[in-house]
């Protein structure tokens, strides 16, 4: 399937209109954004513009037949010949995958010709949301804790397609590790796995059974990490002490180079935890990893924690692979400039006004002793306005809080380097992307995570970092809104 049409009906039909006007080559510029982070969070993890970028360039290649599906009829027989035809010619700016990206920053800028920018709102809102929200749930799971967390959510995601790329992007965002093997074999990582109650229940209901199952799962795993679910049965009583015997009897021990443990997956996870740990010790087996399972979260891994759990890592499943507190991610793909002109919607709601024009975002970082490299502020521009000339030859500038103008904050010439947010994806319709390994966006993420404070890290009431506009984009919207609202005022019909 190309989900390059994985489309809503209205944008095809404002297509028409716009081909048949002859406004389809009219330079357009949409910005996807999103105006709230989900669970009170300050900030989103951009992940999915790989997949993006593979839409847009998938535009035009389908057969007028395709088309007609939709749309039928003789009066879009023309229209349908063109849009089989129809490749994306324009520009792309877009966020790497696993920046950290505030409320009403551009994620993604598309520059192109009327048309072919409105028909990738929803296939691309489709793929930026599903992604940023799993890889956003994903980093607040990870910052609940020191330990590794592998993602292996694939049975409870919103089908094949959810999983794999809900796998990815868990993974840029900071879990160690998938159970997915499509996103391992796509992505070129180990997919990881242990084993299912089913493994042990069919030897038999019987501890003997038990004993059995784990004897043989580690004679046909020898080499590998070696993980062994214990709590089938019962975990203290049974499984503990079936797990010890068979590392016992396979030669398993703290010697073995590949890593070995055991797996929680129902019951006190801090009580069993910290009891396994005991017996585990008594019995020689130091270096015997306590894996935990079940439903968790970083509510319930941050209280596990609390309690004293002794678990060397977690598995998480349904949290991260469907967001499940906030399923829904919000960003949006707005018009902010037609031929030239910025352009907004108004709304009484004052959430929902948007920023106009080309933009671009630069992160200032503190380069002052003791501070170097510390993220200081992100400020959104008109593409070379005054504040963005003077950021780019390192001048002293001033950025006012956009809700009270009495806020502001000046950098001194000498005490800041920048970088953009927004980078060249897609030029004339090529692709100009840099290619970056999985392994490489994780590592741009966790490379930018720890320039931010660790109050703005924090999972509960982070400290919220400085995001603002310029001085030339401000005064741009507030003068097409002075406008708007006397055009408004003065407007009557007879």
């Amino acid at each position: 399937m190309n989900y390059s049409y994985c489309s809503d009906k209205y944008q095809y039909t404002m297509g028409k209109s716009f081909y048949e006007t002859g406004r389809k080559d009219v330079i357009a510029v949409f910005n996807m954004f999103y105006r709230v982070a989900p669970e009170n969070n300050n900030w989103a993890v951009c992940s999915g513009t790989q997949e993006v970028i593979e839409c847009i360039l998938n535009l035009g290649n389908e057969e007028p037949d395709f088309f007609s599906k939709f749309l039928p009829g003789d009066e879009y027989s023309e229209f349908r010949d063109y849009l089989s035809t129809m490749r994306f010619t324009g520009n792309v700016y877009a966020m790497r995958e696993g920046e950290i990206v505030f409320p009403n920053q551009p994620i993604i800028t598309v520059e192109a010709p009327l048309i072919e920018a409105q028909v990738l709102e929803t296939p691309l809102l489709c793929i930026m949301n599903h992604q940023m929200a799993v890889a956003t749930k994903a980093s607040r799971v990870c910052r609940a804790t020191n330990h590794p967390v592998s993602e292996f959510g694939s049975r409870r995601a919103h089908g094949p397609w959810a999983a794999t790329y809900g796998a990815k992007a868990a993974i840029i965002a900071g879990c160690a590790s998938s159970s997915n093997i499509l996103n391992g074999v796509k992505n070129g990582v180990a997919s990881t796995g242990t084993m299912a109650h089913s493994f042990v229940t069919s030897y038999g209901s019987s501890v003997e059974g038990e004993h059995k199952a784990f004897v043989d799962y580690i004679k046909t795993h020898m080499g590998e990490n070696l993980i062994l679910l214990i709590d089938t049965y019962d975990t203290l009583k049974c499984g503990v002490l079936n797990a010890i015997r068979s590392f016992n009897e396979c030669g398993i021990d703290d010697s073995y180079p590949y890593g070995y443990g055991i797996r929680l997956d129902s019951g006190d996870l801090a009580y069993l935890s910290q009891k396994v740990r005991d017996i585990l010790d008594a019995h020689g087996l130091k270096n015997c990893k306590i894996f935990a399972t079940n439903s968790l979260d970083e509510y319930l891994i941050s209280d596990l924690e609390r309690q004293g759990a002794r678990i060397d890592s977690y598995g998480v499943g349904d949290a991260i692979a469907t967001s499940k507190a906030a399923p829904c991610f919000g960003n949006v793909y707005k018009l902010v400039q037609i031929d030239g002109e910025p352009v907004l919607k108004r709304s009484e709601d004052t959430i929902k006004l948007i920023n106009p024009g080309l933009q671009l975002t630069y992160r200032i970082i503190r380069n002052e002793p003791g501070y170097e490299q510390t993220y200081e502020a992100d400020v959104t521009c008109l593409r070379g306005d005054s504040i963005a000339r003077k950021i780019e030859a390192g001048e002293e500038f001033t950025i006012y809080d956009e809700a009270d103008r009495f806020k502001h904050k000046t950098f001194k010439a000498g005490s800041y380097t920048w970088r953009t947010l927004q980078l060249p994806v897609v030029q004339d319709g090529k692709d100009v992307s840099e290619e970056h390994t999985l392994l490489e966006k994780k590592a741009f993420f966790n490379d930018t995570l720890m320039h931010f404070s660790p109050s703005e890290r924090r999972l509960i009431n982070p400290h919220y970092y400085k995001v603002d506009i310029s001085d030339d984009l401000y005064k741009t919207k507030i003068g097409i809104l002075s406008r708007l609202n006397e055009e408004i005022a003065d407007f009557k019909i007879d």
